[in-house]
């Protein structure tokens, strides 16, 4: 908790060197992730095309909404003028990314068997690549919200939903990449 509470610390107004040289840097890796996949597939269209035949498009799109509704429930966290209030959004916004999370092993559950066909390892390789540490992401912020409802403060909240929102832009870049070029 108190490496949350000096993310946002009462001098910073802009919201914490720490937790904006946090947002930039996660933003590069995420950039650099996504770019390598987008030049794997300019370099193997066929396997990039047929790997995303095999992709759960329709879970994917379900999660996309699972997402954003954790992330409106996060922003609710954070302009919450109550404890009680943060409290609650904070420990649903957490649920909806939990929920996230089990829909994503779901859909890799569907998608493992096909990772071994000949052609599409190079394809699958990246796609778990890039999904796994977004979803590594996903699973340890709630985590994190859950202990911050713990003691609710409006500070930690607001680190929170800023860094939530950025897994969520993410998403918003990564799905239409991954299921839809």
């Amino acid at each position: 908790m108190a490496a949350i509470d000096d993310m946002t610390s009462a001098d910073d107004a802009d919201g914490g060197l720490l937790l904006w040289l946090l947002v930039w840097s996660e933003l590069a890796v995420f950039s650099i992730l996504i770019c390598g996949f987008l030049f794997l597939s300019l370099q193997q269209p066929e396997a990039f095309e047929m790997g995303r035949r095999h992709l759960g498009t329709g879970l994917a799109s379900f999660n996309t909404l699972i997402l954003l509704t954790s992330g409106w429930l996060m922003a609710e966290a954070a302009r919450a003028d109550e404890d009680r209030k943060r409290r609650r959004w904070l420990v649903l916004a957490a649920l909806f990314g939990f929920v996230f999370v089990a829909v994503k092993l779901l859909e890799y559950a569907s998608e493992i068997p096909f990772s071994q066909e000949p052609g599409l390892q190079g394809f699958f390789e990246m796609y778990f690549l890039v999904t796994g540490f977004h979803l590594a992401h996903v699973a340890f912020l709630p985590v994190l919200m859950l202990l911050s409802a713990v003691r609710p403060k409006a500070e930690t909240a607001g680190a929170l939903a800023t860094f939530w929102h950025v897994v969520d832009l993410v998403w918003l870049v990564l799905f239409p990449v991954l299921y839809l070029v």
